[in-house]
């Protein structure tokens, strides 16, 4: 297993026959630029280097699986200054066969408690680990029309958690926080409007996972699926981010 990257000064390049694959299985890594591709190449190698995969309950991490996820989670980070520097606050990858019924507990504004089960595909936590569902990971090599990927959902809530707040934007200076919140919580409501509109009078649902509408945390994390995996509907739906979002992840040098 690629467990023998760990604990190298510099990681070695990933075998031809496993990146291939990987890039077969995911299109949307297959149709970068060819200097793009070897990057994101060299970034995955220091991802399986640098972090730990733990398969939960009887799930076993296989090379195959760690090099899907390290794969996706560097997409974002493939422009970005400080490259790894952004996932360097937890070690610790679970991945699961499928997906998870988690216990939430939530205080409403009224102090009244709520209990509930929820299904999910991923979860990040703040200066924690990042739990995947294997079953959604692959599902991720079909959705790239639908603008779904739960491995650069989950890492995009890496990106945001590290300034703290988890309020949909990344860590900016003050003036271009401003204006990205501005904008975002722009889109977001809009988006939301549209998954009412769908939920309660049938009309026609938006692009986009209607999971972006629970929060503008959600909803960052579902446009970077869509922003990273399918660029040009994105573009189409969601123009006014496309400069915005182009401007964090493609800063110009």
């Amino acid at each position: 297993m690629f467990g023998w990257l760990r604990g190298l000064r510099a990681a070695p390049a990933i075998p031809e026959a496993a990146w291939q694959a990987t890039l077969r299985r995911y299109r949307f890594l297959a149709e970068l630029p060819e200097a793009d591709g070897m990057r994101l190449r060299e970034l995955a190698a220091l991802f399986l280097r640098d972090k730990r995969f733990h398969g939960a309950g009887d799930f076993a991490i296989t090379d195959e699986v760690a090099l899907a996820i390290a794969a996706q989670a560097v997409r974002p980070l493939l422009h970005l200054p400080g490259g790894l520097d952004w996932y360097d606050d937890f070690v610790g990858i679970v991945v699961h066969a499928g997906e998870v019924v988690a216990r939430r507990r939530v205080t409403d504004v009224d102090a009244v408690v709520h209990e509930y089960d929820e299904v999910i595909a991923g979860e990040a936590m703040e200066h924690g680990p990042v739990m995947l569902s294997w079953q959604d990971v692959l599902a991720s090599s079909v959705t790239t029309d639908d603008g779904y990927n739960v491995v650069i959902h989950e890492f995009a809530h890496k990106i945001d958690m590290r300034d703290g707040a988890v309020d949909g934007c990344p860590p900016l200076p003050p003036a271009a926080r401003t204006t990205w919140l501005n904008l975002m919580q722009t889109a977001y409501e809009r988006f939301r409007e549209k998954t009412i509109l769908a939920d309660r009078f049938g009309a026609e649902p938006p692009w986009l996972d209607a999971y972006g509408a629970e929060s503008i945390g959600e909803f960052f994390a579902v446009t970077c699926e869509a922003y990273f995996v399918n660029r040009a509907r994105f573009g189409e739906e969601f123009a006014e981010l496309l400069g915005l979002f182009d401007g964090f992840f493609r800063p110009a040098r």
